[in-house]
């Protein structure tokens, strides 16, 4: 029975991949550009591409389950192509922002939410994770950390509950492993409330060093993050903190209410991922 891991050059494919292939069961990574892809040794390494249908059946033989990257380009082709490969169960890694408001006139809600409804109307078993804010999204702010500059957030009191990528991979492994997510739409946070500020002051703390916050206003956070990010999904990120500036984002699903054991911290990332912070520091 192997698992089909989509994506495979994504953190949290690549940890699924790492967490599957140490339990000793029978995976395969695919990816659009399987010559990039950095696999375990001895697993199998497939191109699939969303665009190429004729990609699907070598990396679909002999595969039950699939974790899957969004992309609604060819999904339906793919869904199909997957029941005729026997597929019973996908697990989606999908985003919170499915649950906000508008979704369909939400850019990055939308394109998760048009898989999640292929999927949905399709007869394959699918699980959808939904992370919320992760908190890797604070690797965004190594630039000036590292350059002993202000940190300049146009909602710096947006409170959000930042997951660990891990705690991510771990319930997806659970999900592709185990019967109990199965069919489960599943909302993940970590297990504490944070606004951004005060999600500086940790990483400030674990650094040893004080960081700056500097509030901008809207227009200029657009135009900062128009310089790397399409504009649709800079307004789709940007109403996203407007909101959790006025209503912060709830704990939901974490680790310790689906799999028993504590959910990483914030904390625990920043330590983790310090060196992403040092002075100088020209690259993440």
């Amino acid at each position: 029975m192997t698992i089909l891991v989509t994506g495979g050059r994504g953190r949290i494919a690549r940890a699924v991949t790492t967490r599957l292939h140490a339990a000793g069961l029978p995976v395969r990574v695919a990816g659009s550009r399987p010559a990039e892809l950095a696999a375990p040794t001895g697993v199998e390494t497939v191109e699939l591409a969303l665009g190429r249908p004729e990609t699907f059946a070598t990396a679909l033989r002999g595969v039950r389950q699939v974790f899957l990257y969004p992309e609604p380009a060819g999904i339906g082709a793919l869904i199909e192509e997957a029941g005729a490969a026997g597929v019973e169960h996908v697990v989606l890694l999908s985003s919170s922002a499915v649950l906000g408001p508008d979704p369909e006139e939400d850019p990055l809600a939308d394109h998760h939410l048009r898989v999640e409804r292929a999927l949905a109307g399709s007869a394959l078993t699918a699980t959808f994770l939904r992370p919320d804010a992760f908190a890797s999204n604070a690797l965004g702010w190594a630039h000036p950390v590292s350059r002993a500059q202000p940190v300049q957030l146009p909602y710096p009191d947006a409170g959000v509950v930042p997951v660990h990528p891990e705690d991510i991979a771990d319930i997806a492994v659970e999900a592709l492993t185990g019967g109990r997510l199965a069919g489960r739409a599943l909302t993940l946070t970590g297990a504490e409330p944070l606004t951004f500020r005060e999600q500086l002051a940790v990483l400030a703390d674990v650094l040893g060093r004080e960081i700056p916050v500097e509030r901008i206003t809207r227009d200029e956070a657009e135009r900062q993050l128009s310089a790397f990010m399409p504009a649709p999904l800079v307004g789709s990120l940007l109403d996203f903190w407007q909101r959790a500036d006025a209503e912060p984002v709830a704990v939901a699903d974490t680790t310790a209410t689906l799999l028993g054991r504590p959910a990483r911290s914030f904390r625990q990332w920043a330590a983790e991922h310090a060196d992403a912070f040092a002075p100088g520091r020209t690259a993440v």
